[in-house]
């Protein structure tokens, strides 16, 4: 038996994937929230824990690792532990070490002055407050003004709850509402514009055009897909304009598509914000004060939220219907 693994499937030789030679294709995808658990077991049996580690629990923290990821945290969770000179590893140092894995290094030595750190504050906490507002939106794990990695001057945390691999409009545009939460909250509270926004601009940008561009999701230009998955080097999209199968007049309209749900968007988000002002206001002192606020310290300033009540769905019928199966949402 031989076998071979690649990246790069796409590229591969027809000749070589013919019946008889390498004719069987098996997807070695990243795990699902019970695949994680399991590779957790396995490495977590190589350091001392503390009782109140449980693997469910950061197998509930880590959706989108792989199997090397695992191992990875294991590993940083063991070395913080190590420099408290702790006897075994604890939740926090689990916690810690996600939040090291996905936000970077913590930059203390990057001192900002009083108006950057107000900015900064009330920023992640639109961030936090509009993804506490809306429903099926990730819950928010933890806010931070304490700088991290390379440029993010703060970063908000959220945890899913479940693997998903389907979205709707609606949650698609809540995802937006969330990122654009820190340009809002910039724009209600000072009435200005940052550059503390612009990763946040560029995956919302990503997202409304796939909406428009992917998944057919605008009414103007229809139920047609005009851009489909073209994946470069290890998965990375590599577009061009000389691939374009659309006209000058169509890419103009997906232009004013991703324009309009970014505009429509940005609106609620601020009315949002505007709702729930005195709660922003006391949020952003508070994480001014303490630098780092929790889940259960952020549920406690959130009382009194005025939340975003879900679009209500039809029931399906009883007759049962059969379709062809749907793509898994990237």
């Amino acid at each position: 038996m031989l076998l071979a693994a690649t990246n790069r499937p796409e590229i591969l030789d027809p000749a070589l994937l013919r019946a008889g030679r390498f004719d069987r294709q098996i997807l070695v995808d990243r795990p699902d929230r019970t695949g994680r658990v399991q590779i957790l077991n396995v490495h977590l049996r190589k350091v001392a824990l503390a009782e109140d580690v449980n693997a469910e629990q950061i197998a509930a923290l880590t959706t989108g690792f792989t199997g090397a990821d695992l191992a990875n945290l294991v590993n940083e969770a063991a070395l913080l532990a190590t420099r408290r000179r702790a006897s075994a590893v604890s939740m926090d140092d689990f916690t810690r070490a996600i939040e090291r894995i996905v936000a970077g290094l913590e930059k203390r030595n990057r001192l900002l002055n009083p108006l950057e750190r107000e900015v900064v504050a009330y920023h992640e906490m639109g961030h936090a407050l509009v993804g506490m507002a809306l429903p099926g939106v990730d819950e928010v794990h933890k806010v931070s003004i304490i700088p991290r990695g390379i440029g993010a001057l703060g970063y908000t945390i959220q945890r899913p709850t479940e693997d998903r691999f389907l979205m709707t409009r609606e949650e698609l545009e809540n995802k937006i509402a969330v990122l654009l939460g820190g340009r809002a909250a910039e724009k209600l509270v000072f009435d200005h514009l940052s550059t503390g926004a612009a990763d946040d601009l560029a995956k919302a940008t990503d997202i409304a055009r796939s909406m428009a561009a992917r998944y057919g999701m605008d009414e103007e230009l229809g139920y047609v897909s005009y851009e489909g998955d073209r994946p470069g080097f290890l998965g990375q999209e590599a577009p061009s304009y000389l691939s374009r199968r659309y006209s000058e007049a169509t890419a103009e309209k997906l232009d004013e598509a991703v324009k309009r749900v970014i505009a429509a968007v940005f609106d609620t988000t601020l009315s949002i914000l505007r709702d729930n002002r005195e709660i922003l206001d006391r949020a952003a002192r508070e994480l001014l004060a303490k630098e780092t606020l929790d889940e259960p310290a952020l549920r406690t300033l959130a009382q009194g939220l005025k939340r975003r009540e879900p679009k209500v769905r039809k029931p399906i019928g009883a007759a049962p219907r059969v379709f062809r199966g749907a793509e898994a949402e990237p």
